[in-house]
């Protein structure tokens, strides 16, 4: 199993100071290891555009960058923004579809022009292209059975999928009928899962952690010790994930060093991201 690290882009607490330490560092673990681009709403940038955005991310890191996409679902954040929100599941992973088939040619193609149902390109131009040939990896991101999981099997070097252990073993049980549907190798495609944590040594420790991070006592994910820890990674290996990301609630340090020195040692089969 490898392990990534999902770190917000906004650091937790009121002093903007270390900002560009932040950044900085977050930089040189992609110098070194890759990242993921984890993931854009189909809504947030055109996607031609999108598609010459992470063209040059790939450039400047190196051929580093996997792509993340995924169909949109947090309609807060779209009135926060001023976007439209399309209410209907259905039409948001459309979108999506379309999208990733344009920004596909825009990769790979000299000039690309697409006349879809939700989007357009006239004789567009994309250079540089991506250093990836023949483009980097997509991973699509979400776990709706009927069309999500399809477009993955469709598309996608790379699903990402949330839940329990059970919940993500179903999911890919899904994917892979999906993937005999479409004629597509399940084994070509990489699986993933993201899941926030909250560690501590023992569970003293952890209490106290919870007060001090004022952890809400319905967290969306995994509050425990080293040993709880250590159990479900192994569930979730089990289940058939290849890559987790981890998601420090408030960047807690020490949750990434617990992780890091006690848990993954046991589990990684190559190097981390």
């Amino acid at each position: 199993m490898k392990f990534g690290i999902h770190n917000p882009s906004w650091l937790f607490g009121t002093d903007p100071d270390g900002i560009f330490d932040a950044v900085k560092a977050k930089a040189q673990w992609a110098e070194e290891h890759g990242f993921t681009w984890f993931v854009s709403s189909v809504h947030y940038r055109n996607p031609a555009h999108l598609a010459k955005i992470a063209a040059g991310v790939d450039q400047i890191s190196r051929g580093r960058l996997t792509f993340g996409i995924g169909a949109g679902w947090f309609e807060a954040e779209y009135k926060q923004y001023g976007w439209d929100f399309p209410p209907k599941p259905a039409t948001r992973i459309a979108q999506m579809e379309e999208a990733v088939k344009l920004i596909l040619a825009m990769w790979t193609e000299k000039r690309t022009t697409f006349h879809g149902k939700y989007f357009h390109a006239e004789d567009a131009i994309l250079e540089p292209k991506p250093v990836q040939k023949p483009h980097p990896p997509l991973m699509i991101g979400g776990g709706g059975e009927q069309l999500t999981l399809r477009a993955v099997a469709r598309y996608a070097d790379a699903c990402n999928v949330g839940g329990t252990p059970e919940q993500v073993r179903h999911k890919f049980e899904v994917l892979r009928r999906h993937c005999e549907t479409q004629k597509r190798n399940y084994d070509e495609i990489e699986r993933t899962s993201v899941i926030g944590f909250v560690l501590a040594r023992d569970e003293a420790a952890l209490a106290t952690k919870r007060r001090r991070l004022a952890v809400p006592e319905q967290y969306n994910g995994f509050a425990g010790t080293v040993s709880e820890v250590v159990d479900l990674i192994g569930r979730y290996q089990d289940a058939g994930v290849q890559l987790l990301i981890s998601s420090a609630y408030k960047n807690d340090l020490e949750t990434h060093e617990l992780l890091a020195a006690d848990a993954m040692p046991r589990f990684v089969d190559g190097p981390t991201r």
